[in-house]
């Protein structure tokens, strides 16, 4: 609910990036580039990797590195982080799962849960080298 009392402004209209953390961005960029194919954009040493995942941006964070104050005048990003795996899901349409699920196979990652969900909608669940709980579902999961 909108809280009247506030001045207008207009909702945001996408999700430009998110994030998630993983303290080994080795295996995290192994796994995000050869595993799942995404085009990494810029790694900073220990501290990020950066992914293109459509319009958008995956950010992988070692939070023992975004946890530190910006040490770059120019880049006042504020510290951040969080600790314990976190959740990211991928659009892919329906025809496409089964080709991720053989893949992912291949590759040694599980598929923790593949099912449909009330709406029709099919989700694929696995998890990346940091424990984070990644998923794969059809864009009309979110459908109005």
């Amino acid at each position: 609910m909108k809280d009247q009392s506030l001045p207008d402004a207009a909702p945001p209209a996408a999700i430009l990036e998110a994030a998630l953390y993983a303290d080994d961005l080795d295996a995290a960029e192994r796994f995000y580039g050869d595993v799942l194919g995404l085009e990494r954009i810029v790694r900073v040493d220990a501290r990020h990797v950066f992914y293109r995942v459509g319009g958008g941006v995956l950010l992988i964070f070692n939070p023992s590195e975004t946890c530190k104050p910006p040490g770059n005048p120019d880049l006042p990003v504020p510290p951040h982080g969080a600790q314990g795996p976190g959740h990211f899901c991928f659009a892919v349409e329906g025809t496409a799962l089964d080709d991720w699920c053989a893949r992912l196979d291949a590759a040694g990652v599980e598929i923790e849960a593949d099912f449909h969900w009330p709406n029709g909608a099919r989700s694929i669940y696995f998890r990346d080298p940091a424990g984070n709980s990644l998923e794969m579902a059809e864009p009309r999961l979110w459908a109005r």
